[in-house]
C-alpha cells in the first residue's frame, strides 16, 4: 500500500538526470522557503511551448501520441501519477491503494474536495463512470484503434467480457472505489498513470457526446467534446484550439494543489525542427522538445537552458526473419558483433544516452545485468559470416530501411544513425541497400504491417515502469515487424504479465530477457536521452522519463 500523496508543484526528486540538475534541483528550497518568487508581479505568466504538431484531439482516452498527451497532462489527472523524475507509480487523485495478493482486486482511497473544471465533484461515482465508459466502447467508435491504450492493455469490452482484463468498478461512499479484474495484470496500477486513463468529467462527457466519433482511425471525425470541451481536474483548463496554429490553456482557479506561476499556456504548432530552434532564439517561444544533437551545444553556448530527460527509451536495429538470410542465427550474431554502439552514441546520439544491452532500460524491473552481450568484434563478425556461407565474392546483401523527415525521442536523426551503422556493417563485408520512407503512414505501415522490409531502425519510449510495456509490446505475439514465430517466448511473456508477486515476476522477466538476447531478434542499440531547450528565464523544468511534465511545476525568474 502507498500512503504519501503527490502534490503538484512540490520539489523534484533527486533521481532526475545529472544533465538536468541545474534546472530541477532548486525547486524544493525555493518553494519551501516561501521566498515570494512564485507570485512576483514582474514574472511573465504566459508560457509558450512549441509543439511539433497538433494534438490528435482533446480527449486523451482516444489518443496515443505525445503532443496530445503533453496537452492532456495539463488538463487531466489520473488516479495514479509518477514519482518525480522517475517512471514509477505514485499517488495522485488516489491518495493510496491496496491490492489483493492475487492482483485481481485494487481498492483506491480517493482525494476529497476535488472538483472538475465544470464544478462537478470528482468522486467514486466519477471513477466508475470513466472505467465503464471504456468498457462499453465496442460499436461506439469508428475504430477500435481509437481506444489504443485501452485495447492494448485491457484487451476486451463488455460484449467480450471473458477476454477483458477489467471486470467491475464498485464505489464505497464518495472517497473509496474497488476495481475488480477478470485476469491478473501486474502492470495495472502503473498503467493508470497513462493520460489515456485520466479522469474526465462525466457531465461533460455526456453533454458533449464524447463517444460520437466518426470517420476512421486514420482520419477520425472528432466528437464535440474532443474538439473543444475537455474537462478534467488538472491545474489548467481548456481555453481555445486553433488547429494548425495553437492550443491555449488557462490556470484553473479551483485547483486542489499548488497552482504555480503560469497563468496561461500556449502550445504553438511549429512542425520544422529548425524553425523551432529559430523561434526560441528569436524569443518567440519559451521552450521546445526533441532538440537535435547538433543544436544542443550551440544553444547552450548562447545561454539557453538545456534539459535532458532521464533515458526511458530504446533504439534498436531490428531483423525481419521473414527475410531468408536473417533466419540464420549466425547471420544475426554476425550483425550484432559488427555494431559498435559506443561509436554510434559518441557520433550521433544526445548527451546522456546510455548503451543498451537488452530491449528494456536499466531502471525497469526485470532488467538482467548478466544478459548475454555481443560486444563489438568485427573479426568475429567476419568469421560468422564466412561460416554462414558469405564471402567477399558472395557478400551478404540486405535491405536497410529507415525513415526520413522525422525526429523521435529514441531516434533524433535517423539518417545519421543509418550512415554510421551502414558503414560499420560494410566494414565486415555486408552490402547494404538503403530504402527510405516518410515516417507516417508509409514507414510505420511498411514495417509493422507488411513483410517487404529487411533490417530497419525503430524504437520505443516507455509509457510506464513495467517490462511488459517493452518486451511484451515487441515480442508478445507474432508480428510483421520481426517476422518470426516463437510460441515459447510468446507464452512466457503472457505468463509473466500476470504474475502478481514482484520477486517472481522479476525473475521471470530476467529469464525472458536472456532468452531474447540468445534468440537475437535485433540489436538493442541505445537508450537515448531526449533533450529540451528553454529560454534563460526558465529556472526549473520537471523533466520526466515518461514525459509526465505538468507546467504548474515550472519555475520562472522573469
Amino acid at each position: 500500500m502507498l500512503h504519501s500523496t503527490r502534490r503538484r508543484g512540490l520539489a523534484l526528486a533527486a533521481g532526475t538526470a545529472v544533465a538536468a540538475m541545474l534546472l530541477t534541483g532548486c525547486v524544493a528550497s525555493q518553494r519551501e522557503e516561501g521566498n515570494g518568487s512564485e507570485t512576483s508581479d514582474d514574472v511573465d505568466s504566459t508560457f509558450v511551448f512549441a509543439a511539433s504538431s497538433d494534438p490528435q484531439g482533446l480527449d486523451p482516452a482516444l489518443a496515443q501520441d505525445g503532443e496530445t498527451f503533453r496537452v492532456s497532462r495539463q488538463i487531466f489527472e489520473g488516479l495514479v501519477g509518477t514519482k518525480a523524475g522517475t517512471a514509477d507509480p505514485a499517488p495522485l487523485l488516489a491518495e493510496s491503494w491496496e491490492s489483493s495478493e492475487d492482483g485481481m482486486s485494487h481498492t483506491f482511497n480517493l482525494k476529497t474536495g476535488v472538483k472538475f473544471h465544470d464544478g462537478t465533484p470528482f468522486n467514486a461515482e466519477a471513477v466508475c463512470f470513466n472505467f465503464e465508459r471504456w468498457f462499453n466502447w465496442e460499436g461506439l467508435l469508428a475504430s477500435e484503434a481509437l481506444g489504443y491504450y485501452y485495447n492494448k492493455l485491457f484487451h476486451g469490452y463488455k460484449s467480450s467480457a471473458a477476454d477483458a482484463v477489467y471486470k467491475s468498478c464498485t464505489p464505497d461512499g464518495d472517497d473509496k472505489v474497488t476495481i475488480e479484474l477478470n485476469k491478473p495484470f501486474a502492470g495495472f496500477v502503473a498503467s493508470l498513470s497513462l493520460p489515456a486513463f485520466s479522469m474526465q468529467s462525466p457531465s461533460a462527457l455526456e453533454e458533449f457526446k464524447a463517444d460520437e466519433v466518426g470517420g476512421t482511425a486514420e482520419a477520425p471525425v472528432l466528437s464535440e467534446y474532443a474538439k473543444g470541451h475537455p474537462v478534467g481536474t488538472g491545474p489548467f483548463q481548456f481555453e481555445d484550439w486553433a488547429p494548425g496554429e495553437d492550443v491555449t490553456l488557462k490556470a484553473y482557479d479551483g485547483y486542489w494543489g499548488e497552482k504555480g506561476q503560469i497563468e496561461e499556456i500556449v502550445f504553438r504548432v511549429i512542425g520544422d525542427p529548425t524553425a523551432r530552434r529559430q523561434a526560441l532564439e528569436a524569443g518567440d517561444i519559451d521552450g521546445y522538445d526533441l532538440v537535435g544533437p547538433a543544436d544542443t551545444k550551440a544553444l547552450e553556448e548562447k545561454g539557453f537552458n538545456m534539459v535532458s530527460r532521464p533515458p526511458f527509451t530504446i533504439l534498436y536495429l531490428a531483423f525481419n526473419q521473414a527475410v531468408a538470410e536473417l533466419k540464420d542465427i549466425k547471420v544475426r550474431q554476425a550483425l550484432s558483433y559488427a555494431v559498435d554502439k559506443d561509436a554510434l552514441i559518441k557520433q550521433v546520439l544526445p548527451e546522456g544516452t546510455e548503451k543498451a544491452t537488452q530491449f528494456v532500460p536499466p531502471v525497469v524491473n526485470g532488467y538482467n545485468k548478466d544478459v548475454t552481450t555481443y560486444d563489438y568484434d568485427p573479426a568475429k563478425a567476419k568469421s560468422l559470416l564466412e561460416e554462414a556461407g558469405y564471402t567477399a565474392d558472395k557478400p551478404l546483401t540486405l535491405t536497410f530501411n529507415y525513415p526520413v523527415n522525422v525526429s523521435r525521442p529514441y531516434m533524433p536523426d535517423p539518417e545519421q544513425i543509418f550512415t554510421v551503422l551502414a558503414k560499420q556493417l560494410e566494414e565486415v563485408g555486408v552490402k547494404v541497400n538503403p530504402q527510405t520512407d516518410a515516417w507516417s503512414p508509409d514507414y510505420l505501415e511498411k514495417i509493422t504491417s507488411g513483410s517487404d522490409h529487411g533490417i530497419h531502425l525503430l524504437g520505443w519510449t516507455g509509457d510506464y515502469n513495467d517490462t511488459d510495456n517493452f518486451v511484451g509490446v515487441f515480442f508478445g505475439t507474432k508480428s510483421a515487424e520481426w517476422g518470426f514465430d516463437n510460441p515459447e517466448l510468446f507464452s512466457a511473456l503472457t505468463e509473466a504479465r500476470g504474475i502478481s508477486n514482484i520477486e517472481e515476476q522479476t525473475a521471470a522477466y530476467e529469464k525472458i530477457n536472456e532468452e531474447v538476447a540468445e534468440f537475437i531478434p535485433g540489436v538493442p542499440l541505445a537508450h537515448p536521452a531526449p533533450t529540451l531547450a528553454f529560454d534563460e528565464r526558465v529556472k526549473s523544468y520537471p523533466a520526466s522519463p515518461v514525459n509526465d511534465e505538468v507546467f504548474s511545476e515550472i519555475v520562472l525568474t522573469k
